[in-house]
């Protein structure tokens, strides 16, 4: 009887990290994977454990069960806190002993995301620089004080040493609600975090938002093309060991790109449908409102890639611009059903 690939999963409760769960939990495979993951609620723990996964009480901050977890594990997922460089060196330091003790190389899918490319655009402008994931020289002229940058050059040089295979997503801005059973027992987080975002603040404004004159560049990508990602990486990193890793192992993900100006006045027009706005033309958000609120500063940046190798890997992401549109009112109304977004009075 062939051994069992043993599977550890960071991020399980979340948003993306729950989608992939759901695709590792559903993969043709199943029964020839041992999966654990790292949970902080006991009851959330309670219920992974009837979906015949095993866990682990504890927290990115429990450096040693994480070490000693990663130590134990063939394949990781690290879809939880990109910027714990804590964290990321605990992982890495448990794939150093299981390759150690195995002579074999266990294989890291880390999470980073597509804002280590932003620039100062504040809104004011687009931009003529594209990144690509198979143009890794570009990539690495990123300043390491970059956001998830320093997660970043570890991860990747972890790879170059050899101990462990390392490959590195990068999510654009994420859309779509979470669905399916994991959802549908409270487990996992269902939303996303800039849309929503966007609609709670436009909700309290009584009007949508804009950083500047919301002209730059951002890129888009859904949920479950997302998560499929990983499992096309999964499945081809397993297979063959030549799978870009280390240095060249970055991997966008990436379906076209929309302007900051375009997602906040779609933002507007659901809050007229809704009746919290008059009009749909959003407003510029105010030096206290950039303040208060870090994510309609970093919303106003540029960040264009190209998801190449992914692609070339067999990856087919099938969601759109227009879906990401499309699905801000039934987003809102979800959030409106479960409190995330208070009624009016």
């Amino acid at each position: 009887m062939a051994a069992k690939t043993n599977i550890l999963l960071i991020g399980a409760t979340g948003y993306l990290g729950g989608t992939v769960l759901q695709r590792l939990l559903s993969h043709p495979e199943r029964a020839s994977f041992s999966i654990s993951v790292l949970v902080r609620n006991t009851e959330k723990a309670k219920l992974l454990e009837t979906f015949g996964v095993e866990t682990i009480i504890g927290s990115l901050s429990d450096l040693d069960k994480l070490e000693k977890a990663a130590s134990s594990a063939d394949v990781v997922f690290a879809i939880a806190d990109c910027d714990d460089l804590n964290a990321a060196k605990a992982i890495l330091a448990g794939l150093k002993q299981r390759h150690a003790k195995t002579g074999k190389q266990p294989i890291l899918i880390h999470t980073s995301g597509t804002g280590v490319l932003v620039d100062g655009a504040q809104g004011d402008h687009a931009t003529d620089i594209v990144y690509s994931d198979l143009d890794i020289p570009l990539i690495e002229s990123l300043k390491p004080t970059q956001i998830h940058r320093p997660v970043d050059i570890v991860i990747a040089e972890a790879g170059n040493e050899g101990y462990a295979r390392t490959h590195i997503i990068l999510p654009s801005m994420i859309f779509g609600l979470g669905n399916g059973p994991l959802f549908e027992k409270g487990i996992c987080n269902r939303h996303s975090m800039a849309i929503p975002a966007l609609l709670q603040l436009g909700w309290r404004r009584g009007q949508s938002g804009v950083c500047g004159s919301g002209k730059n560049l951002w890129p888009l990508i859904d949920v479950d093309d997302t998560a499929d990602l990983y499992i096309v990486l999964f499945d081809a990193a397993r297979k063959d060991a030549s799978v870009a890793h280390g240095r060249g192992g970055y991997y966008f993900a990436e379906n076209g790109h929309f302007t900051q100006y375009e997602l906040a006045k779609a933002v507007g027009k659901v809050l007229v449908e809704l009746g919290r706005a008059k009009s749909a033309e959003p407003t510029p958000f105010t030096a206290e409102e950039l303040d208060k609120y870090p994510v309609t500063r970093f919303l106003g940046m540029n960040a264009v890639c190209k998801a190449e190798r992914p692609r070339a890997l067999g990856w087919k992401p099938t969601k759109t611009k227009q879906d990401m549109l499309d699905g801000i009112k039934p987003e809102a109304e979800v959030m409106i059903k479960s409190g995330l977004i208070e009624t009016p009075m």
